[in-house]
């Protein structure tokens, strides 16, 4: 396709020994004509340890409406029962501490699982721009090397051309020469 070292050079102001690792993988795949892309959810997916889904999936139900109505709905049963139903024998009478207490412990379990899930995010959105950055130096490395190879073949035909006008040329000159005698 190319000669590396020239092309490295040409393309990269380095030399093929100061090239970074995302470097050497894309001229690699590029060298042998491979895509470089692959599916993100796919691939971060993959290497997730059953923890770190596991807060994705709390993160993911703590954070909706859904958990957010049915919790509201839990805390107005609990003071429903607790003050009306149970007016005399109470398990957690007014002003709710054991579902205070609930509630703490639920605040100090569920805050670092939600931190863990969005440090997997945080993550997960290196590990995206990073494949971001792949196939656009890909394509980028694509671009340039249809454009030398149009180059080299407008090139080749301009010289073509200009040794069709030398000779026409040289015709013309060779003519109005022969005819001045």
């Amino acid at each position: 396709m190319y000669n590396l070292p020239n092309f490295v050079h040409q393309h990269f102001d380095k030399t093929t020994d100061e090239l970074g690792e995302i470097e050497r993988r894309v001229l690699k795949k590029a060298h042998e004509r491979k895509i470089v892309s692959t599916d993100i959810n796919a691939a971060f997916s993959a290497n997730a340890s059953f923890g770190a889904r596991l807060a994705d999936g709390i993160a993911r139900v703590g954070g909706s409406w859904s958990f957010i109505i049915c919790f509201l709905l839990f805390l107005v049963f609990w003071c429903f029962v607790n003050t009306i139903v149970l007016l005399t024998r109470a398990f957690d009478p007014y002003p709710f501490i054991f579902l205070n207490l609930v509630l703490s412990m639920i605040a100090a379990i569920q805050a670092p699982i939600i931190m863990m899930s969005q440090n997997r995010q945080t993550e997960r959105d290196r590990f995206e721009a990073a494949k971001d950055y792949e196939v656009n130096l890909k394509a980028e490395l694509e671009v340039l090397s249809l454009h030398q190879k149009i180059d080299m073949q407008v090139l080749t035909e301009l010289v073509a051309v200009r040794e069709e006008v030398a000779k026409l040329s040289k015709l013309v000159t060779e003519e109005n020469g022969s005819r001045s005698l």
